[in-house]
Parts: C-alpha cells; structure tokens; sequence
C-alpha cells in the first residue's frame, strides 16, 4: 500500500499517551507530523528513564518532527497559528477549557482555516460532573467496566499494557480519517471529539449486550466460558493457551491431544453451553493433564492435531518467534517514509 495520507499536514499538541498515538498512526499512513512541544522539557515521556528519547516517548512518537512553542506567549501563539492556517489536522490532548484560554476557540480556528479537521481527546468529554477530572488508563478503566471484566475481587491488581489510552488513541485516529474523508465531499473541516470513557465502553460492547439484552451481569471469566478459552502452566512451568471456540472439532481434537477419551463421556461437558456452563471444572480437569508434559511438546502435539493454541511468550521471546521474525524482516524492506 501507498501512504495514502500523503501530503496532509498534522499539528499534534500532545503529551504522554492518547493524541501521541493517534498521531503515530496518521503518521504510519504518511501524514506529515509536527509535534509541538512545551520548551521546558518537552513531552512528559520524554524524561521516562531518565532519557531525551525514552522507550515510553519512542513507542508513540514515531514518524513525526518536533518543535519547541511557548504557547503561553504571544510569539509561540503567532507560530501555531501560522502552522495551524495551513494544516490539515488539529489533534490536542488538552483538558476541556485549555484551548479556550490560549484563545484557540472553534471559531478562531475556521476563520483562518475552514477546512482544518480539529480533533480533542479529553477524559470524560467536554460536558458532565466528570468534566474537569484528570484522566488517566486506569481512572478510565474503572468507571468504564473494563477493570471489573480483568480484575480478580480476591486478589485485585491492575497488570499488564495501557488500554484505554491505546483504544482511545485509535479511536481518535479512525474520527480523524472519517473527517478527512468528509472534507473531500463538503471542502469543510470538523471537530471530533473523544474522551477516554466513552472509547473504553465503546470497546467492550458484548457486556453492555449481556447485561441489557439478558439481565446478566459480566464477570471476569464470562467471556472466556463462552468463547472456551484457557491458559494452561505446564510441567515446566511456562504456560501455553487454548481457545476452543465453539467448533466441535477443536472440542474433539483438544480431547484427542490430552489423550483423555473420558472428557468425552462426561456428562457435563457434551455441548458447547455445558462446557459453557462447566468451565471451572473442565479447566481443573485440563490442567491436570497439561501439568504432565512440558510446554514445548505440547504445543507441538496441539499444532499437529490443529487445535487453536499459542506458547505464552515473555517480550523477548516475541522477538525470536519465527512469524514475527518474518514479519519484521518484510517491514524492514520497505522503503521509509521520508
């Protein structure tokens, strides 16, 4: 593919997570990208680890140039506005209030470009007793649900990558897009506006469905009873997962694998919706035969019967897979863009 964003000009105000990645992704598709950053010290990533291009900073900011503007000053001001009349795309993460105050108003912003797409990515929306809250991953994934369907109430613990900052950074990107494509219809700009809660609920719709269409109550494990899935420690102690879905013959084939023929029997595990409604039991009883071989002959002896499964792999690992590796050396080969 082309980059079909080429020749489009984005004005990035953002700062740590959200309109950084949405901005990346623009950015992948070869949209020009300034980021314009505070003279002191620049985007708060920056200074993660100590470093002027931390991880945390180079994870987001990928195909973009950078500048220093004051925006507190008349001269920075002067500079974005410059920038902004010929710009294609307006994307800030700024709380609701902050573009009013450097006197960046919707209305200031159509009178020197009509057809600049303005993009704001707030917390909670510009509206709402939330309104003027801070913001961040884990705020949103608590009042959007999302936290209840990962966290044990026994043991809670918030673990693993960003999410509803990521999801809200895509969302934005995908908004954005949806307006330049209007632009091409009307010759008119737009506002889109995202907010991390409304993208966090957005992405997990089926709960939503569950509980408003059958009064059910998602808990952490309801999706993966449905859908069969497991993660399994091996006699090494590595771990390997398995998704059965509701296809039959994986049922037949994983049952084959475990070379436990009485699964089959069992009363309690003959259709997909006992098996459903049985998934703490038939994971016990998995478990203990996965328990019995290492993960590397298992994972062989579940490709070769086809059934859905994958090592759980650290980062590292990741890096050394075969497919990954063929994925990466066919990115490589592609020209840059410049």
């Amino acid at each position: 593919m082309n980059h079909p964003l080429e020749g489009i000009l984005v004005v990035e105000l953002g700062t740590v997570l959200t309109a950084p990645l949405a901005g990346m992704m623009l950015g992948d598709l070869g949209a020009r990208v300034i980021k314009v950053e505070h003279p002191a010290g620049g985007d708060p990533f920056r200074r993660h680890a100590g470093k002027l291009y931390s991880p945390h900073f180079a994870s987001y900011n990928r195909n973009k140039e950078s500048i220093q503007l004051d925006l507190q000053g008349e001269a920075g001001k002067a500079d974005l506005l410059a920038l902004l009349a010929r710009a294609d795309v307006l994307l800030e993460n700024y709380r609701p209030g902050v573009m009013a105050r450097l006197g960046l108003t919707e209305a200031a912003l159509k009178e020197i470009n009509p057809r600049l797409v303005w993009c704001s990515i707030t917390g909670f929306g510009k509206e709402g007793p939330y309104r003027d809250r801070p913001c961040y991953d884990a705020v949103a994934l608590g009042l959007s649900g999302l936290a209840s369907l990962m966290l044990d109430p026994a043991a809670p613990s918030m673990n693993g990558p960003t999410i509803s900052d990521n999801i809200t950074g895509m969302y934005a990107a995908y908004g954005i897009l949806g307006a330049l494509m209007g632009r091409q219809a009307s010759g008119k700009g737009a506002r889109v506006e995202v907010n991390m809660l409304e993208a966090s609920i957005a992405f997990s719709p089926e709960g939503f469905a569950q509980f408003t269409r059958l009064g059910v109550t998602p808990q952490p494990q309801t999706r993966v009873a449905i859908s069969q899935s497991y993660a399994f420690p091996c006699a090494d102690g590595r771990l390997l997962t398995v998704h059965l879905s509701s296809v039959e013959k994986f049922w037949q084939a994983f049952v084959a694998v475990l070379e436990r023929p009485d699964l089959l029997a069992d009363e309690r595990f003959a259709t997909p919706e006992l098996r459903t409604r049985h998934y703490a039991a038939l994971y016990e009883e998995a478990a203990a035969t996965f328990r019995t071989r290492a993960r590397e002959d298992w994972c062989a002896r579940l490709a070769a019967h086809d059934v859905p499964s994958a090592p759980v792999y650290t980062v590292p690992e990741v890096m050394q897979d075969e497919q990954v590796r063929r994925s990466r050396r066919a990115a490589s080969g592609r020209s840059p863009r410049q």
